[in-house]
């Protein structure tokens, strides 16, 4: 329920409690969307989004028009909490080794959860390489200052680029979705162990 106005008009603090709620509102929606793309892929129905967040299918197409809009919303979302995520690590794991090892579990889930991104997005190529661009911006920067921690505490070589290992690492999750004997995340454990100065 929204907050109402009185009659005078006034407010008081109801507006950026609104937006707060409607933030909120929003980002279960977004959560609710991208466990159904997990579990089902992108293609899952609309009303199994909004049954699952609560909301009316009204609600999702008053905020996303377009499937494609939702997608580019949800991976979007889901790139904001891992970079989030990495300065978190670093203050609060054991060594900075240990905050890049848990960062790139992040990501092996993320890269692992996004099939069909490509083929749901192929017919708005704009759309697509803008999420891209953001995925690169917002995420290089963070593994490497995790590999730059790492590198100055003395834990790993000093000479892998972000760039590289993430590329790396997203060449390892292919097919890792559609293969059950697959485990992608031990290989990239495997890779971040190997980074390690013996």
């Amino acid at each position: 329920m929204g907050v109402v106005a009185d009659k005078g008009g006034a407010t008081g603090g109801s507006a950026p409690r609104k937006r707060a709620d409607a933030r909120r509102n929003q980002e279960a929606l977004l959560d609710a969307a991208a466990a159904a793309f997990v579990r089902s892929g992108v293609d899952v129905p609309v009303r199994d989004i909004a049954a699952k967040a609560g909301v009316g299918v009204g609600t999702i197409y008053r905020h996303f028009p377009t499937r494609a809009d939702l997608i580019v919303a949800v991976y979007r979302h889901q790139i904001e909490a891992c970079a989030e995520a990495g300065p978190t690590l670093l203050a609060n794991s054991g060594t900075p080794h240990d905050a890049l090892a848990r960062w790139m579990n992040l990501f092996v889930d993320f890269l692992v959860t996004k099939h069909g991104l490509a083929e749901a997005l192929r017919s708005d190529d704009a759309a697509f390489q803008t999420l891209h661009a953001h995925f690169l911006d917002r995420l290089v920067p963070v593994c490497a200052h995790l590999l730059d921690a790492a590198a100055s505490a003395g834990e790993i070589r000093a000479d892998m680029d972000a760039y590289e290992l993430m590329r790396g690492v997203g060449n390892l999750c292919i097919g890792a979705d559609t293969d059950p004997r697959y485990d992608a995340r031990r290989m990239v454990d495997l890779v971040v162990t190997g980074l390690r100065l013996h």
